[in-house]
């Protein structure tokens, strides 16, 4: 038998088994590879409100539009940061009746196994002030609101039928609101627009606010810079104050942050962690943040302008790496298109 007849099916059997395992390998380092993206999600959506619940990551974002159509708010959940699933219209204004327009700016916490999405709504102005709609009427009532639901996903319905806050304290307008509970169990309430922010102490059943010891209901805590957009997180005993400076509307929107020993502050100002990039994307702001349960894994979620932008509503969601040098500050966030790879989580909060 001719000896090139016996090598050809060995070499042949080779090269097969050789494509095989190439091919294995590619697929494998495809799975490894995968990364939410960002956007995380398809859509114009801004003020991402980041939570963990149970084994689930949520993120409740404000409907990127015209204030007039902003008159709802979906939901998206996930197991990984990565694969995300959308639920439509969890809070809109026919739950919400005396919500107009302008719902937006969600903060989401669980109490009691049941479920708390604090909102803004109808853009509150005061009176004669330069965005009052005097022909509709419809800025003269408004502010936070609450809803409820059994399930993170819904059904909400209105928890006090009328705002949480509707009146000006220390001239912060009553918008972009966030819960933060301490871990003696304690709701601290920040907010606030035009500049200002306050933080109050919720009561038990969140209906109302427990004053503090001279009888105030609201402190205000602003620190350098501050426009909008405040959150809270602790970590390692450090409380951690976030906020959003410049205008929404452009490239100089960016996140900043300080550090304190105390949920009541004082806070001082220590720089910018997340601002445009040119080459990705600008007017990147009003975050949130999540931790991993179990971990020392943080990220950042917050929504940025494409380039090209649009339109003044063009926004998206992302999601970024949040890291920390060893003094405990925050490394500046880096954006990216890629996002972030898959993290389930293995530790749930009980």
């Amino acid at each position: 038998m001719n000896s090139n007849l016996k090598v050809r099916p060995i070499a042949f059997i080779l090269s097969i088994s050789l494509m095989l395992t190439i091919g294995c390998k590619s697929i494998q380092n495809s799975a490894m590879a995968q990364t939410s993206g960002n956007p995380v999600f398809e859509g114009w959506y801004a003020d991402p409100e980041g939570v963990v619940f149970g084994k689930e990551y949520w993120i409740y974002p404000t409907f990127s539009a015209k204030y007039t159509d902003q008159v709802f708010l979906d939901a998206f959940s996930s197991k990984d940061l990565v694969n995300w699933e959308k639920h439509s219209r969890v809070l809109d204004t026919s739950i919400v009746k005396w919500a107009k327009q302008a719902i937006w700016a969600p903060a989401a916490i669980e109490k009691d196994g049941k479920y708390y999405l604090f909102f803004s709504a109808n853009d509150v102005q005061r009176p004669g002030g330069p965005m009052w709609d005097t022909e509709n009427d419809i800025n003269h009532y408004g502010g936070i609101g609450i809803a409820v639901a059994e399930s993170p996903s819904g059904p909400f319905r209105d928890y006090l039928e009328k705002p949480l806050v509707s009146d000006f304290y220390n001239d912060a307008q009553p918008i972009d609101q966030f819960v933060f509970k301490d871990v003696d169990g304690t709701h601290y309430f920040f907010y606030g627009g035009w500049g200002h922010c306050n933080m109050g102490i919720l009561n038990d059943d969140f209906t109302g606010f427990i004053p503090f010891e001279d009888g105030e209901i609201f402190k205000e805590i602003t620190p350098e810079g501050y426009v909008e957009g405040p959150l809270m997180f602790l970590r390692n005993n450090t409380y951690y104050l976030m906020w959003s400076e410049g205008g929404w509307t452009n490239d100089t929107y960016k996140v900043a942050y300080a550090m304190g020993n105390s949920p009541r502050g004082p806070f001082k100002r220590i720089g910018t962690i997340l601002e445009a990039d040119r080459s990705i994307a600008t007017g990147a702001g009003h975050n949130s943040v999540i931790q991993v349960p179990g971990t020392d894994d943080w990220y950042m979620i917050y929504h940025r302008r494409p380039i090209p932008n649009l339109d003044r509503d063009h926004r998206v969601v992302c999601i970024d790496k949040m890291e920390f040098n060893a003094d405990g500050t925050i490394k500046n966030i880096i954006m990216t298109f890629d996002g972030v790879q898959p993290q389930p989580i293995l530790n749930p909060k009980k």
